[in-house]
């Protein structure tokens, strides 16, 4: 990763606050398209919307959750495609008990239960990336485009993005957890997206057994006092990248 991480970053892609129905439409086409066309890990039929004026069908990928979320794209510059999406869904207002995707499918090991907690928890979420953004064999079944092989983005010679990519959403999520407050969050990932994120010091605790969900995932809870201060001790231009230079961070590291 280069010193001034930023820089980098903005040379390829631009962050896009999903905060408008348009907005969201891309974020749910985008999913459809990765989750249905790419990797087949929802049904075609069960995201059909209805059909246009020709009689063409209109398809796009949600769920129940979307009506409780908050939404980020990443475009790449160059073409002006999106090339990636992610959702933080929030604390239910109405029912701070209402539970997040991972206590429905998971067996966990540390539910958050704590209704002081709740209030400032939520979940990442339909962390995905685009086929055109998934290069080296291995990775084009994956969500987050990202090789179990996960040193293969330190080399010297290195001409990846995709770090870019997932650094980027990271950068998206905390945007979101800072303007809505939240503190604690769940996860459900790959287990490569796991080891690369380590590497910047960005730390999930594991609070169950893997799930299979189209290939081997895992059920983690983290929190910005403890992930902040990981990232900045070792990863700076990480933190610098992901905390806008401190202006994000909820306290000093």
């Amino acid at each position: 990763m280069p010193s001034d991480l930023i820089t980098a970053f903005n040379e390829y892609f631009e962050l896009i606050h999903a905060d408008t129905d348009a907005l969201r439409m891309q974020v749910y086409q985008l999913r459809y398209q990765v989750y249905v066309l790419e990797t087949g890990f929802e049904s075609e039929a069960d995201c059909l919307r209805g059909h246009d004026e020709s009689g063409k069908p209109i398809h796009w990928e949600m769920d129940e959750f979307d009506n409780r979320s908050d939404h980020y794209l990443l475009r790449h510059r160059r073409t002006g495609v999106y090339a990636a999406t992610a959702r933080l869904i929030l604390p239910d207002g109405g029912d701070l008990q209402a539970a997040y995707p991972i206590e429905r499918h998971c067996a966990l090991d540390e539910r958050v239960d704590d209704i002081s907690l709740r209030k400032h928890l939520g979940e990442i979420s339909r962390f995905a990336v685009s086929k055109d953004f998934k290069r080296r064999l291995g990775e084009s079944g994956t969500l987050a485009g990202i090789s179990p092989n996960v040193d293969m983005y330190f080399e010297e010679d290195e001409r990846r993005v995709l770090p870019h990519i997932s650094l980027g959403l990271f950068t998206a999520l905390l945007r979101m957890m800072h303007n809505h407050g939240i503190t604690h969050f769940y996860a459900v990932m790959e287990p490569a997206l796991l080891r690369l994120l380590a590497r910047f010091g960005i730390a999930f605790h594991r609070i169950g057994p893997d799930v299979e969900y189209h290939g081997t995932r895992v059920p983690c809870l983290s929190n910005l006092d403890e992930v902040l201060p990981g990232i900045k001790n070792t990863a700076p231009a990480v933190w610098d990248l992901i905390t806008n230079r401190g202006e994000l961070a909820r306290k000093a590291a």
